[in-house]
């Protein structure tokens, strides 16, 4: 048979064309994002916020809480109260929705290192880059020995949250949500009002969703799937630190305020840390939600192309995602650690997938959009006949980049298990191989199977039954796209695939 590439024609000039993908790193820890006109904003920590059009190259625009951050006119001054009550000059995890007004809401929070002594306030900005005026301080916690927000009972750290990491979010009947908390007592919602942005009055603390006793459970996140009908609700579990174990996990709901559940049915309202074990027990938390991702390494096998030993993240986590309804992509947002480069971070994004099972999978690979593809690689919606590949050579829209053919799934795999740990453990990949007869051998064995669409269905052996999602991603080591999958168990264990690149 005669090779393929005569049909192709000349292959595809991304230098001329596209050039090739390209990256502007950037260090925003605990990234929300947010889309406005046409760019996406991620607010964090420490003040910090950048944007970017194409989720690739990012510009951080403001840093530090300094008086020189231009997102306010004196961060120092404006912020005072809340400095005063946390007793230290920074801020944490902040948020922005835009609100029927048109015009920006910020919520700000700070808590202490070494309590849940915080403070959840509001400022508000004509334009997304600020400058933000504060309208003040509305929720507290770490009140000790006093009367706490719920009007009635002593605050108590194993009970009640700590006041920070809010994410903002209306459901699909309009209704405005506020979800919160780290550690302490756990997860929060409450009702908010869309006009002042304030919580409705008479909710205390609002609604405890997940957490308590300390666990070590944070930064949660909702979004909602016309897909599959189900609200999200990310959190991320453990320590943030290199050493620390954070790591991504999802539970899901029919209602915005819960209750959530894995895909075992545990309430993750029952989801906390023992009291009798020592502070910060994650022994206890680990079993429950589906983990997403943690810490792991892509290994460059021998004979592939690319110069460094292979790619991974270090303690992923404190993530937003966003959907795009004009192309039906979901995406998430996170920061993350490297292996072996410390307690350095940087913002990544990755596309996410809805597996058969309603569950949210995430894409192996950092996002790169499709027309970096080369022309001879890209499958086509019309079964790749000559006549349709010369018709659609130079039109992009005819270009089916999104299918992955069952004949190109067979391959050497480079396989990570993200396992259901807590842990500094980093799991290092392993080769298998998808054999065209439906067997799955090296490392591990098994079977697997396509279904309709990019549906994949993985069973190994003495590690479960995997549903999920193959797509085609960027291979950071050998610079060029390759076929992965990604697939969930209903243990709450992700397994990603990433075939050797050629």
């Amino acid at each position: 048979m005669k090779d393929k590439s005569l049909f192709y024609g000349q292959r595809f000039k991304q230098t001329l064309e596209h050039g090739l993908p390209s990256f502007q790193e950037v260090s925003v820890h605990d990234p929300s994002v947010i889309e406005v006109d046409g760019s996406y904003y991620i607010f964090g920590s420490h003040l910090a916020t950048a944007k970017t059009t194409n989720l690739m190259n990012w510009e951080l625009i403001a840093d530090g809480v300094n008086e020189d951050n231009p997102l306010f006119v004196n961060v120092v001054e404006e912020l005072a109260a809340t400095f005063e009550w946390s007793d230290a000059v920074d801020l944490w995890a902040n948020e922005v929705i835009r609100l029927a007004d048109g015009r920006f809401y910020m919520y700000h929070n700070l808590s202490r290192l070494d309590s849940p002594r915080a403070s959840l306030g509001l400022a508000v900005a004509d334009h997304i880059e600020g400058p933000y005026v504060n309208h003040g301080i509305f929720l507290q916690s770490g009140m000790w020995n006093e009367i706490s927000e719920d009007g009635v009972n002593i605050y108590d750290a194993r009970i009640h949250p700590n006041t920070v990491d809010p994410d903002l979010f209306f459901d699909q009947e309009g209704t405005l949500w506020m979800i919160y908390g780290s550690y302490s007592g756990g997860i929060f919602i409450m009702e908010m009002d869309p006009v002042t942005g304030f919580p409705l009055e008479g909710q205390g603390y609002g609604k405890h969703l997940m957490g308590g006793n300390h666990s070590r459970i944070e930064g949660a996140f909702v979004i909602y799937s016309p897909q599959s009908g189900y609200y999200y609700m990310f959190v991320t579990f453990g320590g943030l630190s290199a050493d620390g174990g954070y790591n991504i996990r999802v539970s899901r709901s029919v209602n915005a305020d819960g209750p959530y559940y894995d895909a075992l049915g545990n309430d993750m309202a029952e989801v906390k840390a023992n009291p009798a074990l020592p502070l910060f027990d994650d022994a206890s938390i680990e079993p429950f939600a589906q983990k997403l991702m943690g810490n792991h390494f892509f290994l460059r096998a021998d004979g592939e192309p690319g110069n460094n030993t292979g790619f991974g993240y270090v303690s992923p986590g404190h993530n937003s995602a966003i959907y795009d309804p004009e192309s039906g992509k979901y995406f998430i947002i996170f920061h993350t650690r490297f292996p072996g480069r410390g307690e350095m971070h940087q913002v990544r994004v990755h596309e996410m997938f809805i597996n058969e099972d309603g569950w949210v999978v995430v894409a192996p690979h950092r996002y790169v959009p499709v027309q970096f593809l080369p022309y001879k690689d890209a499958p086509y919606r019309f079964g790749g006949s000559p006549f349709f590949m010369d018709r659609c050579r130079h039109k992009p829209s005819c270009w089916n980049f999104d299918t992955i053919t069952p004949e190109e799934s067979p391959g050497m795999y480079k396989l990570v298990n993200h396992g259901k740990d807590i842990s500094a453990e980093v799991k290092v990949s392993e080769l298998v191989s998808l054999t065209p007869d439906g067997s799955v051998s090296g490392a591990v064995s098994g079977s697997w199977y396509r279904s309709y669409g990019n549906r994949i269905t993985i069973e190994l052996d003495d590690v479960g039954l995997f549903k999920g999602v193959v797509s085609r991603g960027w291979n950071e080591t050998s610079g060029q796209f390759v076929i992965t999958f990604s697939a969930q168990s209903v243990e709450g264990i992700s397994i990603w695939g990433s075939k050797l690149a050629e």
